[in-house]
């Protein structure tokens, strides 16, 4: 069983009600293959939320408000769920300040980008869980073709 953010199998879960469907990784929920997670909805942040991006070591939206609490939670959630189906691999957003694999916004709301990893992508690595994001996972898949 794969664990893949929910946006990509096209859930309206993002901050802005909307998604970021890939056909292919929707196939592969429809086909039983993976289970969805949205840590920030899992943590209790509605849909539509203001966006939120790291700064430091906490989360804050828009509005300037500490939501690391609400990241956390909802980390600690899907985490469990993925635990549960004995994933081994997550496929998850990119950018994202809760599935960010390699480059997270840096809490500027500039659309900057800087190296680093959202919250529960290191709490996935740091349980052995490898994490890609979709492009790196759409360029695997093109390779074993």
């Amino acid at each position: 069983m794969i664990a893949m953010s929910a946006c990509l199998a096209g859930k309206n879960c993002k901050y802005n009600s909307g998604n970021n469907e890939i056909p292919e990784l929707k196939e592969l929920f429809e086909k039983g293959e993976a289970v969805l997670i949205c840590p920030e909805v899992q943590g209790g942040l509605p849909v539509p939320r203001l966006p939120g991006e790291i700064s430091g070591n906490k989360v804050y939206n828009t509005a300037g408000e500490d939501v690391t609490d609400a990241f956390i939670q909802g980390s600690r959630k899907a985490l469990a769920l993925v635990k549960e189906h004995q994933c081994e691999l997550a496929i998850l957003k990119a950018n994202s300040p809760s599935c960010g694999t390699d480059h997270v916004y840096d809490g500027t709301f500039t659309h900057t980008l800087r190296v680093g990893c959202g919250i529960f992508t290191a709490m996935c690595r740091q349980s052995g869980i490898v994490c890609l994001n979709e492009t790196e996972y759409m360029e695997r898949l093109k390779q074993q073709l």
